[in-house]
């Protein structure tokens, strides 16, 4: 299983290539998220920031980034250019983001990649994962990345093969235009492929091949009022 399965990096991440190869799995690319931070060039001042916004240590804001009045930033963290970040997000160490992406209300982005035009625009969790180009988070969508035992994360992937990462925090890798639908949850490890769906409150393993819809189906119960 490649990284090229699930996405590609966009020219916007060209500076950081030579940690990001295609070729290799997908959560290879976690473990490279700090070098190719510690081996950027922190030069260019960081543009005008309101007042509200604290950013602290090593970041790189395009020009073009839109600052909302309250955020917390904390380095490193490399953001591209016309990148939303929206009232209460937290950045908070190792993270980069590509260009036109949402980094939403009350969102908390930690040890992530976020490739081009990916949107997390209300209430989510998105740790020590990857998000591919035009991948979509609906509000309250949460990238569990500790397993309950604490053990590192094993991967189950097509054709039986079994796979310790070695990583005890893992979140979620999502291939390019994959979506999540409002309050679902992702289980450590989980592996959607490009265009791949998770519906609304669900609770999702394992590896969903590309354009695979996942789903819990389960009509309510309903009972008259005693009052």
């Amino acid at each position: 299983m490649k990284a090229s399965e699930f996405f590609a990096l966009p020219a916007s991440l060209a500076r950081f290539a030579a940690f990001f190869p295609a070729d290799v799995p997908p959560w290879e690319w976690l473990k490279r998220l700090g070098p190719a931070l510690a081996a950027h060039k922190f030069e260019q001042p960081l543009p005008p920031v309101p007042a509200g916004v604290h950013v602290e240590g090593l970041v790189y804001l395009d020009p073009t980034v839109k600052l909302p009045h309250a955020a917390t930033i904390i380095g490193p963290a490399w953001i591209g250019a016309h990148t939303e970040i929206r009232p209460g997000a937290y950045l908070r160490g190792n993270v980069i983001v590509g260009e036109n992406c949402v980094l939403g209300h009350a969102s908390e982005f930690k040890h992530c990649l976020l490739l081009n035009r990916v949107q997390a625009p209300h209430f989510n969790y998105v740790g020590d994962s990857i998000l591919g180009n035009g991948a979509h988070l609906g509000a309250g969508v949460i990238c569990s990345n500790v397993r309950l035992d604490q053990k590192s994360v094993t991967l189950h992937l097509p054709g039986g093969a079994m796979v310790d990462t070695g990583l005890k925090k893992f979140g979620a890798i999502l291939g390019d235009r994959a979506e999540v639908g409002c309050n679902a949850v992702l289980q450590p490890g989980a592996l959607l492929g490009p265009r791949a769906l998770v519906m609304p409150l669900t609770a999702f393993a394992g590896f969903l091949p590309p354009a695979t819809i996942a789903h819990h189906r389960q009509p309510p119960s309903t009972l008259p009022r005693r009052d």
